[in-house]
């Protein structure tokens, strides 16, 4: 216990002074760093330039501490950077990975103060990316100075990465996916790594797959206002709104009979089980009162074996789709007079795996004593929202951990803002992990 009693003191609790500016700076940046590809390409070295500052006056890149660097790029103004404090124990190692240096986009004229500059409103630290996730890059490297400051002497390597290109998966071989694919965060194998990207400072143990699907419908334009020439003439449209809706509400039914809630899920603490929704909606276009020929419904669905069976559902509606129920005496998804017949095609793009943490592993079991200690209790929770890369990374061999120390509730949300007193309890949470594996 001396030595783990050892690290906490010397590493002490988070400067406010310190953290404060070094927040405000990545702040500033937070316009430029925004992921909506192809109008918006983030520039993440100008994130690495302010963390470089703080850290290199510590780095054996300039002679004056222990800390290794390395600024790993594979596209132009788009880094990532690797940060690593010896330990004395080869072998021995622990990591603090996740921490991505864009951000999601923000529109000024929505929130109720200035997303792109830090302000402070007490304990409230507020602007695009205090929570999501450039408070977590601040945090990261408060700790890593702090280390390079104070030179403990560790057992463990402690390593730090800092990512590019977490926010959209549009561009590919920008971040941590690149440097896996190298083999650049190998030797982090052989210890717990903490992805520090979620929120509300408890362990996060599971999260949701998701696969993006589009469901398009093809009908049969015509007058809106032509109902009595639809039924004495038998000139209709098949109107592909209707039969969007009524299909995607017996694609659903289906869905949540086959996909009922995992045994599971109460273990992990899922608030949701897997779900199939819509979330967009489009059509070519055209007057109020003509029925188009054709629209398009998009969402996701959390369940990543769930493809061929959503095929099968759209199949067997094309198939009977004269069965289909309608909504009234002129909504006909079969025109046998013209020989015509609606039809549903359903497609999938690339598909983002959940993860579900080893809750048997070193990694957890430090992560949740630790949460415990510094917070006073510890009630590990799972998500159906999806982080992209960590079952990556739990594939190719890694105990991936997750935790974060912003507020869920502002996430990807108008006027997002963090706490200062989260931080400072996310810092001790670092601090008594790394204590731990020292004993």
């Amino acid at each position: 216990m001396a030595a783990s009693s050892h690290v906490k003191e010397t590493l002490g609790d988070l400067e406010r002074e310190s953290f404060v500016p070094l927040l405000s700076k990545l702040i500033g940046e937070s316009k430029y760093v925004q992921n909506n590809p192809p109008e918006l390409i983030p520039q993440e070295d100008r994130i690495v330039k302010h963390v470089l500052d703080s850290l290199l006056p510590y780095s054996t890149t300039t002679g004056g501490g222990p800390l290794v660097v390395s600024h790993v790029t594979y596209f132009p103004g788009r880094g990532n950077l690797i940060v690593e404090y010896p330990g004395t124990h080869p072998g021995k190692v622990l990591s603090f990975v996740g921490c991505h240096m864009d951000v999601v986009t923000a529109n000024p004229n929505d929130w109720e103060f200035d997303p792109f500059s830090l302000s402070i409103n007490g304990d409230e630290l507020r602007g695009r990316g205090t929570t999501d996730c450039l408070g977590h890059v601040a945090l990261v490297t408060e700790l890593m100075k702090k280390l390079g400051e104070t030179k403990p002497k560790l057992k463990s390597t402690v390593v730090a990465v800092f990512i590019a290109n977490e926010e959209n998966s549009a561009i590919t071989g920008v971040g941590v996916d690149a440097l896996v694919k190298d083999g650049l965060l190998n030797k982090l194998k052989d210890g717990p790594l903490f992805w520090i990207d979620t929120a509300d400072k408890q362990p996060c143990i599971g999260t949701g797959g998701m696969i993006p699907w589009k469901l398009h419908v093809t009908g049969k334009l015509f007058h809106s206002g032509l109902a009595h020439k639809a039924l004495a003439d038998c000139l209709q449209a098949i109107n592909p709104l209707e039969l969007a809706m009524d299909a995607l509400k017996e694609i659903q039914t289906r869905f949540y009979r086959d996909f009922p809630p995992h045994p599971k899920e109460q273990v992990y603490g899922y608030a949701t089980p897997s779900t199939m929704k819509p979330t967009q909606w489009s059509y070519p276009g055209g007057g109020i009162n003509q029925i188009p020929g054709e629209c398009t419904i998009s969402g996701d669905v959390s369940v990543k074996d769930v493809m061929k069976k959503l095929q099968e559902y759209v199949d067997d509606i094309n198939e009977n789709i004269g069965k289909l129920e309608s909504r009234g005496p002129v909504s006909k998804y079969v025109l046998p007079e013209e020989n015509l017949r609606g039809s549903l095609t359903i497609s999938f793009e690339e598909a983002m795996s959940g993860v579900a943490c080893n809750l048997n592993s070193c990694g957890f079991q430090v992560l949740c004593k630790a949460t415990e200690e510094v917070v006073g209790y510890v009630k590990p929770y799972s998500i159906t929202g999806s982080l992209p890369l960590i079952r990556e990374l739990q594939e190719e061999g890694f105990d991936v951990q997750t935790s974060g120390y912003g507020l869920m509730k502002t996430y990807h949300a108008k006027n997002e803002y963090c706490l200062f007193s989260d931080m400072s309890q996310g810092y001790r949470v670092f601090v008594s992990i790394i204590a731990q594996l020292e004993d």
